[in-house]
């Protein structure tokens, strides 16, 4: 009876606790049912194309979800799109969840524009004012794409130094000309780099020719070339890969005949074995420079012009004569005794300001010339291109060695006789290849220096004095006598030394 009674109820409680549910069913029908909802296409590629809706985290409100008066039944939830990649190729932000730090915390200025007459010259003065890219720029891994452009801007960088300062010799419009070679190179070699990895390619790429070339240009973030770094930059290793020959392009030839009627044509330089050999443009004068500068006036060559051809080389006939001019100036700066540093440096600007100005006014082919600059701008390019600014190449270059007694030794033997005969040290040592006369002329003086000492015949004091030292130091004392002499025979031969050709 009692189990019935039990039964009973709980078929009760269940039936009205079933009603209860299909009443609240019945009030809340409105809020299951399937709605159509409509998408603002437009608006969404709108907001697509904001760039910082691009991979950006955003603060979510979330007071809405417990607000009891908003109908969820109502609302969509449309998620944001995400484009890693701009239209041009260029990274933008991406959140880190994303595959690690976003692409520019490593930012790369690239590309960079074709080189022109209008920035020709900011490429050659600026370019340890802006950013190159080494190694140690990037982390080890990853950035495959920032690193490759870094790598092109490098290459463009170091090539550009190359036509600067290399050859300044053949004048603005083959300095060009080697510049757009070189920028046009780095274009190659980064499309070829690029499409060899399994990356999305940059756009410019896709085309081909001067199409391609183009679409690099007006890419440029910087295309007048512009400083952008406060503090010079380190340079970097320079770049192989990249060889230019002069005869590749057309230069502008300043003929008298094109002189005097102010005009110009273009010819092709022609065709020839022999390298340049000049340094131009020499160094400005400084308080640092100004002692070596007139020290080793004698080490630094004169050129002459008449080894020449006559047509072709009328910039390099220039420099020539503007290099003579200015040494001639130093010359005279040097004997003075006070003011000497001022008195070279208006030597200095007045001749490169004439090597500016044509034989009848009219503006020199050259980068450093450009009227657009003033005359310090002048200055700080011509200071920046000089293969030798602060003059200790020629010291260096000129260091003396027993070797030289074989280009000495008839001006030792009539103006400064060492005591022994040198025939033997002529004969047996000079013809020999260089990296065999050294060796030669040391063996050869310690068999004089044996021979002196053990004679019985009368010797000068000097090799007296030698001879009564150690058989260790006796060598040593002789070649300290003969060394003496070809430094004194080398600053004979200084003093006659003839012009050499700017042609090797």
């Amino acid at each position: 009876m009692r189990s019935a009674q039990g039964s009973s109820r709980a078929l009760l409680c269940s039936t009205a606790f079933l009603l209860v549910l299909l009443s609240s069913a019945s009030k809340d029908e409105r809020d299951l049912q399937q709605r159509d909802v409509t998408f603002d296409l437009d608006k969404i590629m709108q907001e697509m194309q904001q760039p910082d809706s691009f991979m950006l985290q955003k603060e979510v409100d979330l007071s809405d979800l417990f607000d009891p008066k908003v109908d969820f039944g109502e609302q969509v939830i449309v998620p944001e799109q995400y484009d890693t990649l701009s239209e041009r190729g260029r990274p933008s932000f991406g959140p880190r969840s994303f595959g690690g730090p976003p692409i520019l915390e490593y930012p790369v200025e690239f590309p960079l524009a074709r080189p022109s007459s209008d920035n020709l010259q900011a490429i050659c003065l600026h370019g340890d004012r802006r950013p190159s890219y080494p190694d140690s720029y990037f982390p080890a891994s990853g950035f495959g794409q920032q690193k490759r452009r870094a790598s092109a801007v490098n290459k463009a960088e170091s090539w550009f130094s190359t036509c600067c300062k290399g050859n300044e010799t053949w004048g603005r419009d083959v300095t060009l000309c080697c510049a757009t070679q070189a920028w046009e190179l780095s274009v190659e070699s980064f499309c070829e780099e690029d499409s060899s990895v399994k990356d999305r390619l940059y756009d410019c790429c896709r085309q081909t020719g001067r199409d391609r070339l183009n679409c690099f240009h007006n890419d440029a973030p910087n295309p007048n070339y512009e400083p952008t770094e406060e503090l010079p930059v380190p340079p970097l290793p320079s770049s192989a890969g990249f060889s230019f020959d002069p005869n590749t392009c057309q230069r502008t030839v300043m003929t008298p005949y094109s002189v005097r009627g102010n005009r110009r044509k273009k010819v092709k330089k022609p065709s020839t074995s022999q390298k340049v050999d000049i340094d131009f443009p020499p160094g400005r004068p400084t308080v640092d420079a100004i002692e070596s500068l007139c020290h080793n006036q004698k080490l630094r060559p004169l050129y002459t012009v008449k080894c020449l051809p006559g047509e072709g080389y009328e910039m390099l006939a220039r420099q020539a004569k503007t290099i003579n001019r200015i040494e001639k100036g130093f010359k005279q700066c040097c004997k003075k005794k006070q003011d000497v540093l001022n008195c070279a440096d208006q030597k200095w600007r007045l001749e490169l300001n004439r090597f500016c100005a044509g034989e009848n006014g009219e503006q020199v082919d050259f980068h450093c010339c450009s009227t657009s600059q003033t005359a310090q701008d002048r200055y700080n390019c011509f200071q920046s291109i000089s293969p030798d600014p602060h003059y200790n190449m020629t010291s260096a270059a000129e260091e003396l060695s027993l070797t030289k007694i074989c280009d000495t030794h008839k001006i030792i033997k009539k103006k400064f006789p060492v005591g022994f005969p040198l025939k033997s040290f002529m004969t047996q040592c000079c013809p020999l290849p260089d990296q065999d006369k050294t060796s030669c002329l040391e063996q050869k003086l310690k068999e004089t220096s044996d021979k002196l000492c053990s004679s019985k015949k009368a010797s000068p004091p000097a090799v007296r004095r030698c001879c009564r030292a150690s058989s260790e130091e006796a060598p040593q004392c002789i070649s300290k006598i003969l060394m003496d002499a070809v430094t004194k025979a080398t600053n004979v031969s200084r003093q006659k030394k003839k012009k050499r050709c700017p042609l090797s």
